[in-house]
């Protein structure tokens, strides 16, 4: 069963914030120290831009290689 790009953000942001919004995620880093929060906002987009440029079955098959890794840890 594949999922979709929506489904396949989530479980990605699920997996790097744990259950952290990724905005709110920013801005802690940003209250820690704004030169790490300037990076983690340029992350933040870079990780938005790949999700929309990279098509649905690569997400597809990236999500499902990374969560197949983790169940055989």
């Amino acid at each position: 069963m594949s999922v979709s790009k929506a489904e396949a953000q989530q479980l990605l942001e699920r997996l790097i914030f744990d259950t952290t919004d990724p905005q709110d995620w920013v801005q802690d880093v940003w209250g820690l120290s704004p030169m790490m929060g300037d990076s983690a906002a340029k992350l933040l987009d870079v990780f938005h831009a790949l999700i929309d440029c990279c098509p649905e079955e690569q997400l597809d098959n990236l999500v499902k290689g990374i969560y197949q890794e983790l169940l055989d840890l």
